[in-house]
């Protein structure tokens, strides 16, 4: 399989900064899981990391990091998001992209909006690429079978989530990533096949959603 990073989003030519990313996790529901995006000036990758409580929440629970502020990436060139892992746990994480932001509530708070998911569980390490398809709609963690299609002109938020599973995973997680890119087919076919792993590592993806599940951050 042939393919190549066509624009970084973070990291790579555009440096990592802390002001870009913020938490979403379950403590605005009540519960107690953490989350932190730790950017170190001596190392050219942020680590995702923090700790899942499935206790609080009587076995759900989510912590997550996303994009601040409202941005507009134009993707529709693109055939997929590309990220190159520098070391996992193995966990399962979910990869989120928004194209809609709606206006805050009365009291502040930010409103749920549909939310495009894939899951992957990364192993090893190595250059990643997920393609369009592989994200489902899902709107707070029910998967919606009647969405529009991703508006690829106009992604807005991008996010990365650690959560429960309905009580499969918990405690602590660490994520490292080099980049996070937007990635182009070099070839046609390409463009079809399923998520692969570029480089040495290996990736498991889980796409099937937890139809019942309501443990997912406002992102």
């Amino acid at each position: 399989m042939a393919g190549k990073t066509a624009e970084y989003l973070f990291g790579g030519t555009q440096q990592w900064s802390p002001n870009d990313w913020t938490s979403s996790d379950d403590r605005v529901r009540g519960g107690s899981s953490q989350s932190t995006l730790e950017i170190s000036p001596d190392t050219d990758h942020a680590k995702f990391m923090g700790n899942l409580d499935i206790d609080t929440l009587g076995g759900a629970g989510f912590a997550s990091q996303r994009t601040t502020g409202s941005r507009r990436w134009d993707l529709s060139a693109y055939d997929g998001m590309e990220l190159d892992v520098a070391e996992s746990d193995e966990k399962l994480y979910t990869l989120i992209l928004k194209d809609e932001l709606l206006p805050d509530r009365p009291d502040g708070r930010e409103r749920s909006s549909l939310s495009w998911q894939a899951d992957l569980r990364f192993v090893g390490s190595g250059k990643v690429v997920v393609r369009w398809k592989e994200f489902r709609p899902t709107y707070r963690g029910k998967e919606v079978d009647d969405a529009d299609p991703l508006d690829l002109k106009s992604i807005k938020r991008l996010g990365i989530m650690m959560r429960s599973h309905f009580g499969s995973q918990s405690g602590e997680f660490n994520l490292s990533v080099r980049y996070i890119a937007a990635w182009k087919a070099e070839a046609e076919e390409d463009k079809n096949e399923s998520v692969t792993i570029e480089s040495k590592g290996s990736i498991d993806s889980e796409n099937g959603r937890d139809k019942g599940s309501t443990c997912c951050a406002i992102l």
